[in-house]
């Protein structure tokens, strides 16, 4: 058998049929409901206390901070009213010291400090206005509502959210440890700090960046459908969509706060990474069992494990490694130069990159599969620039294509599966009409060419709208075809349903998202006090 054959039977470890499709597709809608039902399911289904999405006519300025790691982000968003938007940002490092600080107050105190010099710098008669004010007037007295800057609160680490603007610390993750902030409520913390300093400054959302993709998506869309759901296809992946408020039960026996109900509907945050973790349906090759095994935490986030860029790169390397390890393959190997087409020998560094755990970006795989060049340059160059493999021969660079292209298919063919559910469970195929007029879809400059894949025939009230963000859906080739490919093997959805999904890329949930979410919370807000209907539309 030749070296090409010994690698299409390896890549056809990673092939996911239509019918495993449609089998995780059910799953995935039981794990689905599980997760409404009840806290503590497999898909763990978090309500948000976001009910409402924007429609791209919000106008006004809005603030968005982002802890999500070493650094934290300052925005500040203008919103046009137009579908667009004018970002005005900074970053900071967070000093190591107050990452492992003995109390909270000492990281929070810092963020605010933060805050106050990004409002001195960009928003100056603003800021010195709001000051002013603040300090001449008791808080209990309160401040006018344009005042204050309403802000959304990205804080990426677990919490346990019983509000729109409120969330208890579970745990720190990313080198943070400050015990003293465990269990309690980020937003109020942060709020505490920047009332010290006399902030015209709200914090009025707590917000997942998954969340925000949805929020971001919704306002920069084109036509007048709502976005149904925002998901991350990156180093992870998860996804938030658009639920009917009467199907989230758990909510009656959970301890939030009140929220407005007047939609009918909530943000659900699936963290549908979990899917699956006991593998009923999932396909389990034996590269997939061992880098699961041997990582930081087997046996969970077993479907991110298949689909996100922290793990693509490390699949293929097992893979690779598997096959050189195979004594009657000549993979990465030559008996002499006479075999190689290139007339030298097949060298692996010791040190190589392919001997270490990790040791392979996903980035990798976009550059293979990408490649269409003679003689396959691109991946020999890849694989000696990555892996210090010097001299590979033409049958090697596609081999490593053939895998690399499998891989990124089989994700592709997963994230299907999330997708399609979703688009099921909700019921937005079997949505009446509101009116018979047909439009061709517009894409305008700020649609992303994917969009252009949705039919032109497609009436404009019928679009299903789905944003996405990560680098393995904006970078992987043919990411979304083969996407699309399994939403048409799927009875419910089949090819006219597929062409109803519009795909679109949606940036910077943790800023511009972020920003919307604080807009929504603030006519929650507004819609509480004077028993009036938010100002954002419903998300039908």
């Amino acid at each position: 058998m030749s070296l090409v054959d010994e690698a299409r039977q390896v890549a056809a470890e990673f092939e996911y049929p239509a019918e495993a499709v449609n089998e995780a597709v059910k799953e995935f809608m039981k794990e689905m409901d599980e997760g409404l039902q009840k806290v503590g399911a497999t898909m763990s289904q978090i309500p948000t206390y976001v009910t409402a999405v924007p429609n791209g006519t919000e106008k006004g300025l809005y603030m968005a901070v982002d802890l999500g790691g070493t650094n934290f982000r300052v925005c500040s968003i203008h919103l046009n009213g137009d579908t667009t938007f004018s970002l005005t940002q900074s970053k900071v490092a967070i000093p190591r010291d107050l990452m492992v600080a003995k109390t909270a107050q000492e990281l929070f105190s810092f963020l605010a400090r933060q805050i106050q010099i990004f409002l001195k710098t960009h928003h100056e008669e603003h800021y010195e206005a709001g000051v002013r004010r603040r300090k001449t007037m008791s808080v209990s007295d309160g401040y006018k509502d344009e005042e204050n800057f309403y802000l959304g609160f990205t804080f990426s680490f677990p919490v346990e959210q019983v509000g729109i603007n409120s969330g208890k610390l579970i745990r720190w993750t990313k080198g943070f440890d400050i015990q003293d902030a465990i269990g309690k409520d980020v937003c109020a913390l942060l709020q505490e700090e920047i009332d010290k300093l006399h902030l015209p400054v709200h914090v009025a959302a707590l917000v997942n960046d998954t969340v925000g993709t949805l929020m971001a998506r919704s306002y920069t869309s084109p036509g007048k459908t709502g976005t149904l759901l925002g998901a991350i296809f990156g180093t992870g992946t998860n996804g938030a969509y658009v639920e009917q408020l009467d199907k989230v039960k758990k909510m009656a026996s959970m301890n939030g706060s009140d929220y407005d109900k007047s939609t009918g509907e909530m943000i659900i945050n699936t963290e549908w990474g979990s899917f699956d973790n006991h593998l009923s349906v999932l396909p389990n090759t034996p590269y997939d069992e061992v880098l699961d095994k041997e990582s930081v935490n087997p046996g969970i986030q077993m479907f991110e494990k298949r689909i996100s860029g922290m793990f693509l790169g490390e699949i293929l390397r097992r893979a690779m490694l598997s096959m050189m390890n195979r004594s009657h393959v000549a993979f990465l190997k030559d008996e002499h130069s006479g075999v190689n087409d290139v007339h030298s020998t097949t060298t692996i560094d010791d040190n190589s990159a392919l001997y270490k755990q990790w040791g392979l970006d996903t980035s990798f795989l976009s550059i293979v599969s990408e490649d269409h060049s003679p003689n396959l340059k691109i991946v020999r160059q890849a694989l000696d620039r990555d892996l210090s493999i010097s001299a590979a021969s033409f049958e090697d660079a596609e081999a490593v294509k053939l895998l690399a292209v499998a891989i990124g298919k089989r994700a592709a063919r997963l994230s299907a599966v999330a997708l399609g559910a979703i688009v099921i469970s909700t019921g937005r195929l079997n949505k009446d009409t509101i009116n018979t007029s047909t439009t061709a879809i517009t894409t305008g400059s700020k649609s992303s060419e994917t969009e252009a894949k949705t039919s032109e025939a497609v009436k404009e009230e019928d679009v299903i709208d789905i944003g996405v963000d990560g680098s393995v859906v904006e970078y992987y080739p043919g990411f979304e075809d083969y996407l699309r490919e399994a939403l048409r093997e799927i009875p419910e959805i089949g090819p006219e349903g597929e062409k109803r999904i519009r795909i679109g890329i949606a940036k910077d949930g943790s800023g511009v998202g972020a920003a919307l979410i604080a807009l929504v919370a603030r006519g929650a807000e507004k819609s509480h006090a004077h028993n009036i209907p938010a100002r954002a539309r419903s998300m039908g």
